[in-house]
C-alpha cells in the first residue's frame, strides 16, 4: 500500500504516458495539464489523510473521467424517442432543412444582416422577417426579439410602464423556470389589476378594471394547464370591441403561436395568430420555437400605432435577435408562404404523420433488433401547447430486468437516446425520432442488449 507522497508521479512523468499524449491530441496540452494538476492535488490531499496512492492505471482513469465530464457538459445532439414533440428540455422544435442551411450560411461568414444589397444602404436587421410576417399575416408591423418572455416584457415596458394593466385572474400564470407573470409585470413598471375569478370572467369585469384606471388589457393563453368544468370568459372580439370604444389597447400573448389549424390534425383548437388579429387585438406575441417550428424567438405583430412605440423602446435594442436566429426564422416563414409547412417543418411532419407509417417504422425497428414488441400508445405536443391533447401512435417496446439502468445506458450512447418507461416497459416513439436517426437508434439498442445480456422478451 503506497501512502508516501514521494510515490505520487510528477506532472512531467504523467505527460510522457502514451495515453496522455493521445489525450493532448484530442483536448490540447493546456487543458490536459490543468486536469492532471487537479487530479494530483486531490491524490496528494487524500494521501495526507492516510489514503492509498492509486496506481498509474487508476490515475489515468480519473483523468479520463475528468476530461470526459468536460465533453459531457457540452450541449449535444440527442435522439428524442419520448413522443413529446416540443420537448422543452430537448430544445423544443427541430428545424427544417431550409432553416438549418440558412443558419449555417449566415454563421459561416459575413451576411447582409443590416445591409440592403439592392440599394447599397443600411437597413434594419429584422426587415426581411418583418416583411415575410406582413405577407403571411396581413399585419401593419412586426418585431422580432430573442424569446416570447422578452416580447411580453418589451411590450409591457413600452405600452404600460407606470400604468395599470387589466388581466383575468385565471391568466396570471407561471411559465417554465419559475418565471411568473406578476413578476414580469412588476419588472416592466406596470401595475396589475386582477379581475374575475379563477373559473369565471365576464365582460363587465373588464369594464370595471378599466374604470379602476386600467390603460391596457393583457390576455395570456394558459400554458401547461387547463381549467375544466364550470368556466366562462368573453370572446376576444367582445373584449377588443370594448377596449376600442375606450381607446384601450389589447395585447394578446398567445405563447405557442399556431399558424396552422390544429383541428385538422385531430387535435383541440389552439388559438391562431390570425384569429387574434382578426378579432381586433392591437398587439399579439408568440414564440418562434413552438408550433411555428422555427428557432427560439419572440414575435410581436400588430398595429403600427403600438408597434412604433415598442420598436423605439430601449429594451428593443437589448433584446434584439442575432443574425443566425433571423436567418432561420426567415427560412421557416418562407415554408408557410409556399404552403410547404406540413411537409417540410419537422413539428408539423411529426404531428401529421399517419398511424400506419408510425407502425411500419416501429415494426422495422423490432424486426432489425430481433426482440421486443410493437404496442399502441400516445404522443404529446409539449412545450406548453395543447395541454392534455394526445396523438395516437405505435411504440417499440422492450422488457428488461432493470429499466432505469437501461435508460441510463441509452443516454450514455455515442448519440444519446431519450426514451421513457410505460407499464414497466421501455418504449420508443417513432413520431419524434427523425427518420435519418432510425439506423443509429437500432444499432445502439442492439449494442446495449448485447453488452448487458438483459432478459428481454422475444417479439411474438
Amino acid at each position: 500500500m503506497k501512502t508516501n507522497l514521494a510515490d505520487i508521479p510528477s506532472v512531467e512523468r504523467i505527460l510522457q504516458f502514451p495515453h496522455i499524449k493521445e489525450c493532448i491530441t484530442n483536448f490540447g496540452r493546456p487543458l490536459v495539464l490543468g486536469e492532471i494538476r487537479i487530479v494530483l492535488d486531490t491524490i496528494r490531499k487524500n494521501a495526507e489523510k492516510g489514503c492509498e496512492i492509486p496506481e498509474n492505471d487508476e490515475l489515468i482513469r480519473q483523468l479520463d473521467a475528468s476530461l470526459q465530464e468536460i465533453e459531457n457538459k457540452s450541449t449535444r445532439p440527442v435522439i428524442n424517442a419520448t413522443g413529446v414533440i416540443l420537448h422543452t428540455n430537448l430544445g423544443r422544435a427541430p428545424l427544417s432543412q431550409s432553416a438549418i442551411s440558412a443558419m449555417q450560411e449566415s454563421s459561416a461568414g459575413y451576411s447582409s444582416l443590416e445591409f440592403d444589397i439592392l440599394t447599397g444602404s443600411r437597413r434594419k436587421r429584422t426587415e426581411p422577417a418583418e416583411y415575410l410576417l406582413k405577407k403571411l399575416l396581413g399585419i401593419d408591423e412586426a418585431l422580432i426579439v430573442n424569446n416570447n418572455a422578452s416580447a411580453v416584457m418589451l411590450v409591457l415596458s413600452a405600452l404600460a410602464s407606470n400604468r395599470k394593466v387589466v388581466i383575468a385572474r385565471s391568466q396570471i400564470v407561471e411559465i417554465g423556470g419559475g418565471f411568473r407573470l406578476p413578476d414580469i409585470l412588476k419588472q416592466s413598471g406596470a401595475h396589475l389589476i386582477e379581475i374575475g375569478t379563477t373559473n369565471q370572467i365576464r365582460l363587465t369585469d373588464y369594464e370595471n378594471g378599466i374604470r379602476e384606471g386600467g390603460k391596457l388589457i393583457l390576455r395570456t393563453h394558459p400554458s401547461n394547464f387547463k381549467i375544466i368544468g364550470y368556466t366562462g370568459e368573453p370572446k376576444l372580439t367582445e373584449i377588443c370591441k370594448l377596449a376600442s370604444s375606450l381607446k384601450i389597447p389589447v395585447v394578446d400573448d398567445l405563447g405557442s403561436g399556431a399558424i396552422l389549424d390544429t383541428t385538422k390534425f385531430g387535435l383541440a383548437h389552439e388559438p391562431m395568430v390570425q384569429e387574434s388579429l382578426m378579432a381586433g387585438a392591437d398587439v399579439v406575441c408568440f414564440s418562434g420555437d413552438k408550433l411555428l417550428g422555427g428557432p427560439q424567438s419572440g414575435i410581436i405583430v400588430g398595429k403600427k400605432e403600438y408597434l412604433g412605440k415598442i420598436k423605439k423602446h430601449p429594451l428593443a435594442r437589448a433584446l434584439r435577435a442575432d443574425k443566425v436566429l433571423l436567418s432561420g426564422l426567415e427560412a421557416t416563414l418562407k415554408e408557410y408562404l409556399k404552403d410547404k409547412a406540413e411537409e417540410r417543418i419537422p413539428v408539423w411532419k411529426m404531428i401529421s404523420e399517419k398511424e400506419n407509417s408510425l407502425k411500419k417504422r416501429a415494426e422495422a425497428w423490432s424486426e432489425k433488433i430481433g426482440f421486443g414488441m410493437v404496442i399502441s400508445g400516445k404522443s404529446t405536443i409539449g412545450g406548453g401547447s395543447l395541454p392534455e391533447e394526445t396523438l395516437p401512435t405505435w411504440l417499440f417496446s422492450l422488457q428488461v430486468k432493470h429499466p432505469d439502468a437501461f435508460l441510463k445506458k441509452l443516454r450514455y450512447s455515442t448519440l444519446p437516446i431519450l426514451a421513457r418507461i410505460q407499464n414497466d416497459l421501455i418504449v420508443f416513439d417513432p413520431r419524434t425520432v427523425l427518420e435519418e436517426q432510425d439506423e443509429v437508434l437500432v444499432s445502439s439498442i442492439i449494442k446495449i442488449l448485447q453488452e448487458t445480456r438483459e432478459n428481454y422478451e422475444k417479439r411474438t
